[in-house]
């Protein structure tokens, strides 16, 4: 393996794990700081969020690339969740028959900036960010054997 591929792993290895931690910092801020009480699939994404933190900063560490499959499979679970929960919120008939899932209905949106930026949202953007690049890093390191 060249330098350059060296290197482009290592990067996308890095944003995986910033993109980790400032969806970490951000649901914090939402929830401890501006009081915004989570609801059932948010704390499902947290779940799935919260974990990347440490295995991807510990693989960063280590440049330990294998992790990139366990990312990538855990990171399209969360975004799937991510997108039903988004659909609950923007999709009118999704959001009539929405179940009922706890103190905190999932159709609420506490933040709806340009008409279309929320909490569900940004969790998607940060599951996305995570899952492509671990596709690339598994990409490259299964050509590389």
């Amino acid at each position: 393996m060249n330098k350059t591929q060296q290197d482009k792993r290592e990067t996308l290895l890095f944003i995986s794990f910033g993109a980790s931690v400032l969806a970490l910092f951000g649901s914090l801020y939402f929830s401890e700081i501006r009081q915004y009480e989570p609801c059932v699939l948010c704390w499902y994404q947290r779940i799935l969020m919260y974990p990347f933190v440490v295995i991807l900063g510990i693989a960063t560490v280590l440049k330990d690339y294998r992790i990139s499959l366990y990312t990538m499979v855990l990171s399209a679970i969360g975004a799937l969740i991510a997108i039903y929960h988004y659909s609950l919120q923007k999709v009118s008939f999704l959001a009539d028959a929405a179940p009922a899932c706890g103190r905190v209905p999932c159709t609420g949106q506490y933040i709806n900036w340009f008409g279309f930026i929320t909490i569900p949202f940004l969790a998607l953007t940060a599951f996305m960010i995570i899952f492509i690049c671990s596709f690339i890093i598994w990409k490259n390191t299964k050509e590389a054997r």
